[in-house]
């Protein structure tokens, strides 16, 4: 196989930057495009050039497809991935890999029973900002890492999102969505976790959107708003998270990382770019530093890419399925701890993901 075959299966509008940086990837050929709205899939297929427009089902049992690009919603990404899977198909999907951890547990078993592999973003990991954290953390630059903490800061989506609705019920919130962003950088750069504890709540029962397209509808609140964890990494290290929808103003960082010789201050994990700034023990002020890695536009797709290299090359994909499922549990592991009052001890593994070599 010299370029992986790739259906896409979601043609709203995330589906515009995928095509966009992938439509002529050395490892792709993006066949066919599919939508249960069969308009918006022969609009994409128009703007792109993609030559096919198939139902749904029709692209999962397609003999020229070896790979579907799932960027359906949350709540239909196992009923697609498994229907892809069952069909001998590799998926890549955008996070979460499911709302629940059972049907998550059965996309990775069916990949493995079918030989097939899984990848999950968010792939902003592989971009040049966090690629270059990784690069001075496996250098020893801050020595070894002690410490960690993970700030989403806002007061929620209602005020400019044309749809809040879906970010205030189960599968959403700021956790779910924002919090994989994260999580996947922290088991990027320091590693996976061996147990988790937190607390959950809400504010408010119901928000009042405030955007031009929903002035004045009235959300119920379904899901906690205001998410506060500690994780104990398995190499030791410790993490503190804080991902809230009930916050006016924070000046929190996105994320730093504390080691016994300095303190790495990460870019945005929503971002592909930087900048990144490292104080040394000793020293008084921040230094920015270059960025190492390139990639650091809108390169959403760089996890759809490695998946596609690995399958043609039969290398591990670096945005993998076992992460995916490892930042879900997590979260359940989240929402757990703080109902039951105890720490939530994971039960998944997966590897730290393999840097991204230098140019």
């Amino acid at each position: 196989m010299q370029k992986a075959r790739v259906g896409i299966v979601g043609c709203g509008t995330i589906s515009d930057i995928y095509l966009k940086n992938c439509v002529s990837d050395e490892f792709i050929e993006i066949v066919a495009v599919s939508d249960l709205n069969e308009q918006a899939a022969r609009e994409k297929a128009k703007t792109y050039n993609i030559q096919r427009v198939l139902t749904p089902d029709e692209l999962y049992t397609d003999p020229d497809v070896d790979m579907i690009l799932n960027l359906t919603i949350p709540a239909a990404h196992a009923e697609v991935s498994l229907k892809a899977l069952e069909n001998g198909k590799h998926v890549f999907l955008e996070k979460p890999l499911s709302i629940s951890l059972q049907d998550a547990d059965q996309i990775l078993q069916v990949a493995k029973e079918k030989g097939l592999q899984v990848g999950v973003a968010p792939d902003t990991f592989l971009g040049g900002g966090l690629q270059t954290c990784r690069q001075l953390i496996d250098e020893g630059s801050i020595g070894k890492p002690v410490a960690a903490t993970a700030f989403m800061m806002s007061h929620g989506p209602e005020s400019w999102h044309p749809n809040p609705y879906f970010y205030y019920q189960e599968g959403a919130g700021p956790l779910f969505d924002m919090g994989p962003y994260y999580l996947t950088a922290l088991i990027h750069l320091i590693g996976p976790f061996r147990r988790v504890t937190g607390s959950a709540q809400s504010a408010l029962k119901e928000r009042i959107a405030t955007s031009p397209e929903r002035n004045g509808e009235v959300i119920p609140v379904n899901t906690p708003t205001h998410v506060t964890g500690v994780i104990d990494f398995e190499n030791g290290a410790v993490g503190t998270l804080i991902m809230s929808f009930d916050v006016w103003g924070a000046t929190l960082p996105w994320i730093e990382i504390y080691g016994t010789e300095g303190t790495l201050r990460v870019p945005d994990p929503n971002t592909f770019g930087g900048p990144v700034y490292i104080k040394k023990a000793g020293e008084l002020d921040w230094t920015e530093l270059a960025l190492t890695h390139g990639n650091t536009e809108n390169e959403r797709g760089l996890g759809l890419k490695d998946m596609a290299r690995a399958i043609v090359t039969g290398s591990p994909t670096r945005a993998s399925g076992e992460m995916g499922y490892h930042v879900l549990e997590a979260m359940h592991g989240f929402y757990t701890a703080s109902a039951n009052n105890q720490h939530y001890a994971m039960q998944s593994q997966c590897e730290r993901p393999a840097p991204v070599e230098t140019n």
